[in-house]
């Protein structure tokens, strides 16, 4: 009896070693939820990221199959409407619904956030989008056109009908490199009406949206500009005398006239820039006083706040509303060392156009 008792106890210290106390396995539990606490966030941000690039990647890819047919087709340049255009592309993308620009929200989310990068991320009222100039398009002047695809993605469409110019919609039935790019302005949302609707995450733009907001592109002292430069295309003297009276034009003499098609671009003379806020521009610039309808040399370009207008030389011309009767109007010079302020001939090409907000 006394030997089994013996090996009874020694069972029992045993089977004691061998167990945790209760400290134990709080301790190890706490570590455990420290873990998960620094490691879970990561793993779901990785996650969401992953999901949101694999979207954005299937979504170009269909669309630009889609794009490539319609040019094969020659159903990609030629529309005159934002929604000519997504009902022809209804029928190589399949899509769940359409939504009229007055009725975008049914098909986007309310609410986005604007900014990449470095750029704090500005929230955006999306009830008050409505054409191609909220994404920095205006001279496009078509609607935006909301889209809800069968695969999920959302998106907010502009289309171009320009045909000449810098950035044109064009299509070559011989070439399937046409991706279509310059053919639209697309905002769209790898993960439909879910958060967090913000840019670089779920949603994405390619590179036609250049701003996303009713507000102003720049905006210097007191004016507010509609958009950054571009240069405008050329209109008849046929079209031009068809605008003239509604624009604010008061001579129509040449068939390739860049002046009037910037005051059709901008939607009217008053929409263009005067004389003496080309001045004011031109003293930001240069970093001098502003300077009116004058001329300064010696100066020295700010290339920074040029390419804030969306210029990238230093050597260009901008618009002024300002006509000549005999068929020349007004622009200023900006040269890298001086500018000056005078008549031009409405014929040149390169000149560029910035339009103020409405």
């Amino acid at each position: 009896m006394f030997v089994v008792y013996t090996q009874k106890k020694e069972e029992v210290k045993h089977s004691r070693g061998l167990g945790f106390t209760l400290a134990e396995i709080l301790i190890t539990l706490g570590i455990i939820g420290i873990v998960a606490a620094m490691t879970i966030p990561t793993l779901v941000a990785n996650y969401n990221k992953s999901a949101w690039d694999t979207g954005a990647t299937v979504f170009n890819r269909k669309l630009e199959e889609a794009l490539k047919t319609m040019n094969t087709q020659q159903t990609l340049a030629g529309h005159t409407t934002t929604e000519s255009f997504v009902e022809e592309l209804s029928k190589h993308f399949k899509t769940n619904k359409i939504c009229s620009n007055d009725k975008l929200l049914d098909c986007f989310s309310e609410t986005v956030y604007w900014g990449s990068g470095d750029a704090t991320p500005e929230e955006v009222d999306m009830s008050v989008i409505k054409t191609s100039k909220y994404f920095g398009q205006k001279e496009w002047n078509t609607n935006i056109v909301g889209v809800q695809f069968a695969n999920g993605t959302n998106a907010l469409i502009a289309y171009n009908p320009l045909t000449s110019g810098n950035k044109t919609c064009s299509q070559d039935p011989h070439s399937n490199q046409i991706t279509g790019d310059d053919c639209l302005a697309i905002l769209y949302d790898t993960s439909g009406k879910k958060n967090p609707n913000s840019l670089g995450k779920d949603l994405r733009a390619n590179s036609n949206v250049t701003r996303l907001n009713s507000g102003c592109a720049l905006e210097i002292g007191s004016a507010c500009y509609a958009t950054i430069s571009f240069v405008p295309n050329p209109i008849g003297k046929a079209e031009c005398e068809a605008i003239k009276s509604t624009h604010g034009i008061k001579t129509c003499n040449y068939d390739k006239d860049y002046w009037a098609g910037a005051v059709k671009a901008c939607g009217h003379v008053n929409k263009m820039l005067t004389g003496s806020q080309l001045g004011k521009l031109a003293g930001y610039v240069y970093n001098i006083n502003a300077l009116g309808t004058g001329s300064k040399y010696s100066l020295s370009m700010d290339t920074t706040k040029s390419n804030e207008l969306g210029i990238s030389t230093t050597d260009f011309y901008i618009w002024a509303r300002e006509e000549e009767d005999n068929g020349y109007g007004y622009a200023r010079y900006f040269a890298y060392n001086g500018t000056n302020y005078g008549s031009r001939h409405r014929n040149h090409s390169s000149y560029y156009v910035i339009c103020l907000e409405d």
